[in-house]
């Protein structure tokens, strides 16, 4: 007699088999998806920069004939290779943010308008701002729309020195220049008593033995301050870590534009006295601003090294204190 044992029938439903292609393709997918955003995103960028290209054009125009906003011409780079160092740091999954991009895009769209409405009475510079603005805002209202918040908030720094395109508009240039030259001619005179120089001051003018010099509005030294002032804002975010080692080193820059200032004066106004008042007129007084600026530099890349070092130092205790722990 033949017995044929009656195996139960399993609950579970049998294992599909995939064929290796196209689970391949399926875990690719996410990524496939992604680069089509991507795309999307630079055909938008593409087309706005189209739309505005004639204000960008002249814009351009604008910062390279123009001293104080020379700087302008590199931020585009400089906004690109900020988001290229961070793209590992970027959620790979965008969920869009219609909130965050409508804000931007109205805040573009009001700038813009007022551009048209006030065009009659605004100088170049400060049209081109608002155009400026506009573009910037409509661009970061592109990356809310396209990645989403999350996305944003980790590419927030690119996104915030891009407004660095925008010209700072007169009236803040005259507040800033009025600032530094007065903060200057209290740097000359402090300089001028140090060196044990006779000076007599009245405000800006200073009464040198045979020479009088005036801390003239052109005296202010705002270009090199704002160039040295934007450098830290990027030395402190590529370097340090620690939050208040950032606004340190950025809030280091305003002292010492107004001492660099102050010593370019001094060295004038020694030479003055002890060469000669034709001074006045050397290369060094006209043309002398990057290389006052290259001596600023000096201590402000000292002073970004200690930081640095203590931010290591942080770092390493807290490694070590975790290490500890476990």
């Amino acid at each position: 007699m033949i017995f044929m044992e009656r195996r139960p029938k399993s609950t579970q439903a049998p294992l599909a088999v995939i064929p290796a292609t196209e689970a391949s393709a399926l875990l690719e997918k996410p990524r496939h998806a992604d680069q089509r955003l991507v795309c999307r995103a630079i055909g938008y960028l593409g087309l706005l920069t189209l739309l505005f290209i004639q204000p960008l054009t002249r814009l351009m125009i604008h910062a390279i004939g123009t001293e104080l906003h020379s700087h302008i011409v590199l931020v585009p780079l400089i906004f690109a290779y900020l988001l290229y160092l961070r793209r590992g740091q970027l959620p790979t999954r965008a969920r869009r943010s219609n909130g965050g991009a409508m804000l931007l895009t109205v805040t573009g769209l009001a700038a813009l308008l007022a551009g048209f409405a006030f065009r009659a009475s605004l100088s170049l510079n400060d049209d081109l701002g608002l155009m400026a603005l506009s573009y910037v805002c409509m661009v970061a209202a592109g990356g809310f729309f396209f990645f989403g918040t999350r996305w944003m908030a980790a590419a927030a720094f690119p996104f915030v020195f891009l407004i660095f395109m925008v010209p700072l508009p007169d009236g803040a240039v005259n507040w800033l220049e009025t600032a530094s030259k007065l903060a200057s001619a209290d740097a000359t005179d402090w300089f001028f008593n140090l060196t044990g120089t006779p000076v007599l001051r009245d405000r800006t003018v200073f009464q040198l033995p045979g020479m009088v010099i005036e801390v003239a509005q052109e005296c202010s030294g705002i270009r090199s301050s704002w160039v040295l002032f934007i450098t830290s804002l990027l030395a402190s975010h590529l370097f340090l870590k620690s939050p208040w080692r950032q606004a340190l080193l950025v809030a280091f820059v305003i002292p010492l534009g107004i001492l660099r200032n102050g010593f370019r004066i001094l060295v004038i106004g020694l030479l003055c006295v002890h060469v000669g008042p034709h001074m006045i007129d050397s290369p060094i007084h006209h043309r002398g601003g990057p290389f006052f600026f290259a001596l600023s530099l000096i201590p402000f890349f000292a002073f970004l090294w200690w930081l640095r070092r203590g931010d290591a130092g942080e770092k390493g205790a807290v490694a070590a204190a975790d290490d500890e722990v476990r």
